[in-house]
């Protein structure tokens, strides 16, 4: 046993469950692609700043959960928490905006940190892939996220997830909605902490997860009822695209996220199956972010999903992928003159496109063909004395147990062959 553990509420990703990580990431970047949308990927840490204006200082992932750090330099870095802030700060500094193509579409799959309580479904080193649709104020740019990642979901096999749909206003409305909140909320019995964010942010009170809190907040007033014309206009076009694209999705009123710069379109990506930690995914438009960080007017929208909870949502409704094996044929030398003609054979079968492995470190018949079962190959190529005496080698079917002699300079295309 190593002396050495993962740190706590971090998991390492081994075979076989990584092939699962990585279609998944496959599977929701594969609508992404097909759509205009290009990979980009940043740092693992940027500046505290970066996150304390854009996520915002009131939320609980800049007050209590980054990890931030001070260089040997003095200056101040965070492990990053979300996506979000450092693609749009990525795209500004390489003047992507400015290329003359709005909205720049962008696409990430990363790994994101925070610290938190660790339970099942939440980590403090969690892998999300996201997309960001940046510069252009457009209903269907909104539907069109919502309905790639329903479609990513979708291919993946699952059914039982829920998206959860609201408009949290612009700079226009928020604000008489955000005064009509504080009034209420300075009525509730409420913990110092708690009024003390409501002064700062009181959105974020109504994303509070305690159930003494939410049972006050019944009478709250809701945002819906404060929107300003063009923002219901906005939000009811974003309704009708999905829609009619036959994307089903359910109306709610109290959403919010838990970030500061979202604006008008917020929804989220939950299901049922996963406990206290049913949000798999979410996302939603943030028209003000890119002045929040010092740059131009730039409206977008974007979402993240969690791989790791959409593993969990997998598992939670019996969803087996179909993966590919990772190796289709195996290769047994028998001796050293075979091993140098078969070495040169898988080498061959590779370039040619054939998942190939080899029985390293000199093992017996025995030894060998336990590894090739072990390896989910569909082939063995066993080659003995005799076989390289007679030209041959001897190609066993794993499956059926079915043994045919191909001649040595013919196993290529003939394993091309079974291959269709």
């Amino acid at each position: 046993m190593s002396t050495f553990k993962a740190p706590k509420g971090t998991y390492d990703l081994i075979p076989p469950d990584s092939a699962t990580y990585l279609a998944v990431r496959e599977a929701i970047a594969a609508p992404l692609r097909g759509s205009g949308y290009g990979y980009i990927e940043t740092p693992g840490f940027e500046s505290v700043e970066l996150f304390a204006r854009g996520v915002g200082e009131s939320t609980d992932i800049v007050t209590k959960e980054m990890y931030a750090f001070e260089t040997k330099g003095g200056d101040r870095l965070a492990l990053r928490p979300e996506g979000t802030a450092s693609v749009l700060r990525a795209a500004l500094e390489a003047n992507l905006h400015k290329a003359g193509n709005l909205p720049v579409k962008l696409w990430y799959s990363g790994s994101y940190y925070r610290y938190e309580r660790p339970q099942k479904g939440r980590y403090r080193h969690f892998s999300q892939v996201g997309a960001e649709a940046i510069g252009a104020e457009d209903p269907a740019l909104d539907a069109e996220l919502i309905i790639l990642a329903d479609q990513a979901y979708r291919s993946l096999g699952l059914r039982e997830f829920r998206i959860l749909l609201n408009s949290l206003g612009d700079k226009e409305c928020r604000p008489v909605y955000r005064a009509a909140l504080q009034d209420f909320l300075r009525g509730l019995d409420l913990d110092e902490d708690t009024l003390r964010r409501a002064e700062i942010n009181p959105l974020r009170v109504l994303d509070d997860k305690r159930e003494a809190v939410q049972k006050q907040l019944t009478g709250a007033p809701l945002l819906r009822d404060y929107l300003c014309d063009a923002c219901k206009a906005y939000h009811e076009e974003v309704r009708e695209l999905i829609t009619a694209a036959g994307v089903a999705f359910e109306d709610d009123p109290r959403l919010v996220r838990g970030l500061d710069y979202y604006t008008r379109t917020t929804f989220e990506f939950v299901h049922d199956g996963l406990g206290s930690q049913s949000a798999v995914g979410g996302g939603g438009r943030y028209d003000g972010l890119s002045e929040m960080i010092g740059g131009p007017a730039l409206p977008s929208v974007g979402w993240a999903l969690g791989v790791d909870r959409t593993v969990l949502a997998l598992e939670a409704e019996g969803v087996e992928l179909d993966l590919p094996a990772t190796t289709s044929v195996f290769a047994v030398p028998l001796g050293e003159e075979a091993r140098r003609v078969l070495f040169a054979k898988v080498t061959e079968l590779r370039k040619n496109g054939v998942a190939a492995d080899f029985a390293y470190g000199g093992k017996g018949l025995k030894a060998a063909m336990k590894a090739a079962h072990r390896s989910g190959a569909r082939y063995a190529l066993v080659l003995g004395e005799r076989d390289l005496a007679e030209g041959v080698v001897q190609l066993k079917d794993m499956e059926s147990g079915e043994q045919t002699a191909v001649g040595v300079n013919e196993i290529v295309a003939e394993l091309e062959a079974r291959r269709g």
